[in-house]
């Protein structure tokens, strides 16, 4: 997941840093890009609940007592899989908001 956000944000480099050059302000960057973090996390996970709990009925009907799904064991998943996925997206963040706006618009 780093590598992924850290590729877009080295991909977003004017998109992302123009705002900086024009007067705004380390934390509004930061926000920019955790926003898109944010909005990844939400529809991946959504799409693997939807996907776990299909599998897991799928499984069940396969498999001789074996429970369909279990909410703690979903839940706990899905907190640890969004802390990762926000700390993965906050160092490519951060990074992006401490970089000179002049070296970024001079950026090819």
């Amino acid at each position: 997941m780093y590598g992924v956000f850290s590729y877009s944000v080295t991909q977003r480099t004017r998109e992302i840093w123009v705002p900086m050059a024009l007067g705004a302000d380390q934390a509004r960057v930061r926000r920019l890009v955790m926003r898109q973090v944010v909005a990844i996390l939400v529809v991946g996970g959504a799409l693997g609940i939807a996907a776990a709990l299909f599998l897991g009925q799928a499984a069940r009907s396969l498999l001789f007592q074996l429970g369909g799904h279990d909410p703690a064991s979903v839940a706990i998943a899905v907190l640890l899989l969004a802390c990762v996925a926000l700390a993965a997206g906050f160092i490519p963040a951060r990074r992006a908001a401490a970089v000179d706006p002049m070296h970024a618009l001079r950026y090819d």
